[in-house]
């Protein structure tokens, strides 16, 4: 009888290896969601910040043929801000004679809310926003991760 049942036992898993292999997943995906939420919006924030400074040597260039930062950013110029990525839109401002400022705003829904990225004429680069659970000073540089400073 003892041979019987060693031998021909059915093969599979008990409820308890089963529930231990449902925690062990819980538990990684408990760490692993936030940590690769986190990632996406640094690189969106990467992205974003790669491509506002990407508009100063394109403003200058059109600063250089017009002796004017004024219709910088008209379509069909040099100097056309970037079309708004998955993260974030790209607007000008204060365009005049002699100066200019480029902004990048996160936009609403995505995880990118609430950052927003300036560039001035004068080279300056400002954090004028951040999202809720970033921290840093809110001028003179860009934050790209949480916690930085200038």
């Amino acid at each position: 009888m003892t041979f019987y049942k060693t031998r021909f036992r059915s093969a599979g898993f008990t409820l308890i290896e089963v529930m231990i292999v449902v925690v062990i997943i819980g538990i990684l995906a408990a760490i692993a969601i936030p940590q690769y939420s986190d990632y996406v919006r640094r690189a969106r924030v990467s992205e974003a910040l790669g491509l506002l400074a990407g508009m100063r040597p394109r403003m200058e260039q059109f600063f250089q043929d017009n002796r004017t930062y004024a219709g910088a950013c008209d379509p069909g110029t040099i100097a056309t801000p970037p079309s708004a990525t998955k993260g974030f839109g790209f607007a000008c401002s204060g365009l005049s004679a002699t100066a200019y400022t480029v902004t990048a705003t996160g936009l609403d829904n995505t995880s990118t809310s609430g950052f927003v990225y300036t560039l001035t004429a004068s080279g300056a680069k400002e954090t004028t926003g951040l999202d809720a659970g970033w921290t840093g000073a809110l001028q003179g540089c860009w934050i790209t991760s949480k916690g930085a400073t200038c």
